[in-house]
């Protein structure tokens, strides 16, 4: 193994399935060791094979592995190793987990926990955004206490609204709301999947804004406050507030107003005292008004869109920011090239409302040639667990314009076969062949509302 390039060479990765494995590939490449935590469920997957060391730390479920501080921790030491990368979701954004690291002389990858800290309350955030100047999506000021209290706020504001737990994710905790008695239906519903999903159970509300696209701004900010925008995706094809396919540049926005949020984030993160890798998260209206709704301080998992279009390695930069090197590039060297869009592969079954899947997998050919990237752990053999996110695959396509990566990727998908479970492809094939697709004019709610057989 080369030399290492930074102040550590040994990394734990306390994450799982493709991302670990991506973080696992890029300590390699780095000359840096990678230690990977897992659970009994995950014993025999690709990341524990491929990475130079392996501690089991727990039973199939979550909170006995993946969210086990102590056990991470005791690995890490136990390991030798240095720092932890914790990927996204599990313990990514975990103010109390990077504290931890840091008392135990562990460099967590990732914003420092005073800024987690600072940005882990959404509904906070939206407030200190407010306060400088950036505008926010109407709501609520602060979190709500009672459903009363809600109905109150709804009113003035006006239906429908959107409830939101304040330290949600991934669709998780947010309700669309329509009327007072939906509303006071849904209350205790949000609350309950906020407390279940997150152990907080806060909820702020935003008014639901229809027909408008997600843009999340890509920003890295090193330890001397320098900030630099890698441009922005489009991630406004989702189901149910999950983003299922995202793709970068945003196909509809014009230059000035890719400047303008890009100017916003970095100015905002600087002003905000953000440091590290993270998004800032957009809705943008049919008029060009943009509105902000969240900070993720994490690598998100449609990062590889925006690595394909810069030829910036996001994973490569967190190492490097972790252990206090300024950014290794200035905003003048950030060229967009290309286009380049992600469909996620999860084992879940569109016929069946997109329930979720277990199994194994019996087949597994990975679609490949130019301009095809693809990141996963599958292996034919390979059992789905039932514990974890159905994320199996996800296929990256970029191409020289926007025209030349959908092509690429209905060849891709085309070519990539997972037999011995159900999956969503046939799924991201019909929205990819759609018209209103290809023509760029995609809104958050054009899934939910009109399901995809309306749209192929």
């Amino acid at each position: 193994m080369r030399r290492p390039l930074l102040s550590f060479d040994k990394v734990l990765i306390a994450n799982r399935g493709e991302i670990a494995l991506r973080v696992v590939r890029a300590c390699r490449e780095m000359g840096i060791a990678s230690v990977v935590v897992y659970s009994e469920a995950d014993a025999h997957s690709l990341p524990v094979h491929l990475a130079d060391e392996a501690i089991c730390i727990g039973g199939p479920a979550p909170r006995d592995s993946y969210l086990n501080i102590p056990a991470i921790i005791s690995a890490a030491l136990i390991s030798g190793a240095q720092a932890i990368h914790p990927g996204y979701g599990f313990l990514s954004e975990d103010f109390d987990f990077a504290e931890v690291c840091k008392e135990h002389g562990l460099v967590f990858i990732g914003p420092p926990p005073e800024v987690l800290q600072r940005f882990h309350d959404k509904s906070e955030t939206r407030g200190a955004l407010r306060d400088i100047g950036v505008p926010v999506v109407p709501g609520s000021e602060g979190l709500l206490r009672t459903a009363s209290e809600a109905l109150r706020v709804a009113e003035a504001i006006g239906y429908p609204i959107m409830l939101k737990a304040r330290a949600g994710g991934g669709g998780r905790g947010m309700r669309r709301v329509s009327s007072p008695s939906e509303l006071q239906r849904m209350w205790e519903q949000a609350r309950a999947e906020a407390r279940s999903s997150f152990g907080d159970e806060g909820i702020y509300l935003e008014k639901n804004l229809e027909g408008v696209r997600h843009i999340e701004a890509q920003i890295l900010v090193d330890d001397a406050g320098a900030a630099v925008c890698l441009g922005e995706r489009d991630c406004s094809i989702q189901r149910r507030h999950q983003k299922i396919l995202e793709e970068a540049p945003s196909p509809t926005l014009s230059e000035e107003l890719r400047r303008s949020i890009a100017r916003t984030a970095t100015d905002a993160a600087a002003e905000l005292g953000y440091r590290g890798l993270g998004t800032f998260e957009f809705l943008v209206d049919r008029s060009g008004n943009f509105y902000f709704i969240e900070v993720n301080a994490r690598l998100q998992v449609e990062h590889t869109v925006t690595e394909c279009i810069t030829g910036i390695d996001l994973v490569k930069e967190q190492l490097r920011l972790a252990t206090g090197e300024p950014l290794s590039f200035s905003p003048e060297q950030v060229w967009i090239n290309g286009h380049a869009i992600e469909c996620r592969i999860n084992a879940e079954d569109p016929a069946n409302n997109f329930a979720p899947m277990a199994g194994t997998v019996q087949t597994y050919l990975a679609p490949s040639g130019p301009g095809i990237r693809i990141d996963s752990h599958l292996f034919p053999g390979y059992e789905v667990p039932a514990y974890y996110d159905s994320l199996l695959a996800k296929v990256i396509a970029w191409g020289r314009d926007r025209a030349e990566a959908i092509a690429r990727m209905q060849r891709a998908l085309d070519e990539l076969t997972i037999t011995g479970i159900v999956t969503n492809v046939a799924f991201h094939k019909r929205v990819l062949g759609s018209d209103i697709f290809r023509s760029g004019e995609v809104t958050t709610h054009l899934l939910d509302m009109l399901g995809v057989e309306a749209i192929a």
